[in-house]
């Protein structure tokens, strides 16, 4: 039995490739994310390798009895290897320059596990959260979906072989019983166990056999629907549904679950039903559509590396031309590697034990190249020991972010210990906090040690300073014990040790406190609710409880300074608001921020005592320019990264207030 190429389905890799791309971008129309699903590209991707690989693994065996594992598995390889081996080469030496001493261990373990086809198994037990904002500068940590198809191709034809030899006449049966538990398990653990069913392979295999029983069916009956009314229906209805769910769903949702069911089915209906004459198909089979397709393998090994190291050097922040030059090097370095890669490589005519050579010495030297960083040997402990004191000395502002959060470094002892700088100095600083207080970090540490301060940072993705409660997740309901117990309690026991320090507290009290991000009530809407809520304990009632007596109570042997809330803007200051002239009349009310953060300011304004210091960032950006306004510019910086961390300019000036502050404290102890 031949295959029929249809054009059709590169036309789904399309929609599916730029669904993605679309997702890991980030861009923003008027403040709001219009392709917060397009993570579900990959769960296309995952239905079409199924039907696909499905076709080739029966149509083989239902022809000739017998199947050639050593066909399928050259083709996987000419299909699969060549082209991420060229990816990872051409990145490494652009992560050696840009990458912090962790990151960069951190890159080459992702490569391993990767080279390995494991990479799901180590994004999870790494604890990385797909969609998270610091997951967006991991530039291998698209990699996930390739592991868990890989690890298809290799199980899944010996399991399908060995059930058409020995138990033929239940195979459908089987596939089915199968894809219903995958099913079930998948959306049971992303109410429970989220990033188990996000990145392992049991929770997924559901959609990859969707497609297989797709091509079973195919092949039993000899075609596809010949109903021509619902052919010329069905795939229209297919497409809204991934449409739909590309514009309408979000990763706060359960993935993968029964939800995830609908752009899958939406998938199954162009698959079966699409047809030479109706409209969809002939959308779909366009040159244009085609072509994205025939590069989508390249896309998307592409996009996200160049998308990271955008974001780690900063220059996505350039503008519009900027992003454009970001779009102009994913294409062409995709069509490139497509042409005089992919192509070459998959060409028959090409002799395979020649580029088996090519493939496994590329890869033995990657191997061992990664390996030898992880392992600090061949002089990379010297190596990562220099560049740990030269990030220190000229710290990129977004390489902070890691530099802040990361551990096994000289200069980061852990996640709990925090970042140390200066640690000669007596004259200690902590900051502690949420991600507001991770984006005043890197210029606040810089001057502090050039004022000869210690700095310790001990910023985290939890929230503000909250010991002494459970944290619940509400997407799992399951207890978040790195936050509750391995975070807040643990930086309590470090903050209770000292005397004498100056702690600065601070955060986004006003999403804690009301539990809901922010609306401008201009149009200007966040959306979503805070993922956490909280269960009190013995100690304390309420959240607003816990923080005013562990900083009260801190404050009789330290100082403490605290940072109220900043404005918050409610519109994402990005692709559409990237530089002065497109915010020119971009500004938020007094008096919503007032009424927003009348909670915040009332818990703040009750901490009492002598060592209690305040820091109002509102005074720097409301009723200054325009009156009864809080501004995000002025002529010449914008103050803002996104809806409400501060830019470094923003950063500058609210440090500006707290060295101040600092500088009194100092004066009068002395």
């Amino acid at each position: 039995m031949k295959s029929t190429y249809r054009p059709e389905i590169d036309g789904l890799r399309a929609i599916a490739v730029c669904a993605v791309i679309l997702y890991h971008s980030k861009i923003t129309i008027l403040g709001h994310l219009p392709f917060k699903g397009g993570f579900i590209g990959v769960d296309i991707f995952f239905v079409i390798s199924g039907y696909l690989i499905g076709l080739i693994i029966l149509k083989e065996l239902i022809s000739t009895g017998s199947f050639s594992f050593k066909n399928f598995y050259e083709k996987r390889i000419r299909r699969i290897l060549p082209a991420i081996l060229l990816v990872m080469s051409i990145s490494l030496p652009v992560a050696f320059v840009y990458l912090s001493p962790v990151d960069l261990i951190n890159f080459s373990k992702s490569i391993l596990y990767s080279l390995g086809f494991v990479s799901n198994f180590y994004f999870h037990y790494s604890g990385q959260l797909y969609g998270a904002t610091d997951g967006l500068y991991k530039p291998f940590l698209h990699t996930w979906s390739l592991s868990i198809e890989e690890q298809f191709y290799i199980l899944f034809p010996i399991t399908l072989v060995f059930l058409f030899k020995y138990l033929r006449k239940y195979l459908i049966q089987i596939l089915i019983f199968f894809f219903l538990v995958s099913l079930s398990m998948s959306d049971y653990t992303s109410r429970n166990y989220t990033s188990i069913s996000f990145y392992f392979f049991h929770t997924r295999i559901w959609e990859l056999l969707i497609g297989c029983i797709i091509a079973y069916y195919e092949i039993i009956k000899g075609h596809r629907s010949k109903n021509e009314k619902i052919n010329s229906i069905l795939p229209t209805i297919g497409l809204f549904l991934i449409g739909y769910s590309i514009l309408f769903f979000n990763d706060q949702m359960f993935h993968p679950s029964f939800y995830t069911f609908l752009p899958v089915i939406g998938v199954c209906l162009i698959l079966w039903f699409s047809n030479d004459g109706e409209i969809i198909s002939k959308v779909l089979s366009t040159k244009l559509f085609v072509y994205i397709g025939l590069i989508s393998y390249s896309l998307y090994l592409w996009h996200y590396p160049i998308f990271s190291f955008s974001r780690i050097t900063e220059f996505h922040r350039g503008g519009l031309f900027n992003k454009t030059v970001v779009v102009i090097t994913i294409l062409t370095l995709s069509i490139l590697t497509y042409h005089f890669v992919e192509r070459p490589f998959r060409d028959k005519k090409n002799n395979f034990k020649f580029l088996l050579r090519i493939i496994l010495s590329s890869l033995a030297i990657l191997f061992f190249f990664n390996l030898s960083i992880v392992l600090k040997k061949m002089g990379w402990g010297d190596f990562i020991k220099n560049k740990t004191q030269e990030t220190q000395k000229n710290l990129s502002y977004s390489g902070t972010w890691s530099l802040l959060k990361d551990s096994n470094d000289q200069v980061c002892m852990s996640k709990i210990e925090g970042c140390k700088f200066n640690t000669s100095s007596n004259k200690k600083v902590y900051i502690v906090g949420d991600s507001h207080m991770a984006s005043l970090s890197y210029d606040l540490k810089n001057r502090l040690v050039k004022s000869k301060f210690q700095f310790i940072s001990l910023t985290n993705d939890c929230g503000i300073y909250f010991p002494g409660f459970n944290f619940i997740n509400t997407k799992t309901n399951q207890i978040d014990k790195i936050c509750s117990d391995r975070y807040f309690n643990k930086v309590k026991e470090i903050l209770l040790k000292e005397k004498n320090s100056i702690i600065i507290f601070g955060g986004r009290f006003p999403v804690f406190l009301s539990g809901s991000y922010f609306d401008n009530q201009e149009g200007g809407v966040e959306g979503g609710m805070l993922i956490h809520r909280y269960f009190p304990t013995a100690l304390y009632n309420t959240i607003q409880d816990s923080f005013k007596n562990e900083v009260i109570k801190l404050s009789e042997k330290n100082k403490i300074i605290l940072i109220y809330p900043v404005p918050e803007v409610g519109l994402r200051l990005g692709l559409f608001y990237s530089d002065l002239e497109n915010l020119k009349n971009v500004t938020t009310s007094y008096q919503v921020f007032k009424k927003r953060t009348k909670s915040s300011f009332d818990l703040l304004d009750s901490i009492q005592n002598k060592n209690i210091h305040r820091i109002y960032p509102h005074l720097l950006f409301c009723n200054t320019i325009i009156k009864d306004r809080c501004i995000t510019h002025n002529n010449k910086d914008i103050f803002y990264n996104d809806s409400n961390h501060p830019s470094l300019k923003g950063a500058e000036l609210i440090n500006n207030l707290i060295l101040n502050k600092i500088k009194n404290i100092n004066a009068n102890v002395n």
